[in-house]
């Protein structure tokens, strides 16, 4: 099951640590169900290396950028 509107309600994020800093790489998005009780889960990339897989909810910086560069996905799962 998807949101009404289709749009993805957390980003996934590959993160890698590296001495002091840390590599968050967007690698795809995850929406949550009706319910509330679990999330579809679409990645663009797999994490390599031992990375950690994040998932957050969008600030609405990235919502803006993201509804401009990406169509809505049809359809659900």
């Amino acid at each position: 099951m998807t949101t009404a509107s289709n749009k993805p309600t957390h980003r996934a994020y590959a993160v890698t640590k590296r001495a002091d800093k840390s590599r968050w790489q967007e690698i795809g998005a995850a929406w949550s169900h009706k319910d509330g009780k679990g999330f579809n889960l679409k990645l663009d990339y797999l994490p390599l290396n031992g990375a950690e897989l994040v998932l957050r909810v969008p600030d609405a910086a990235e919502t803006a950028a993201a509804d401009a560069a990406t169509p809505a996905i049809e359809g659900g799962f």
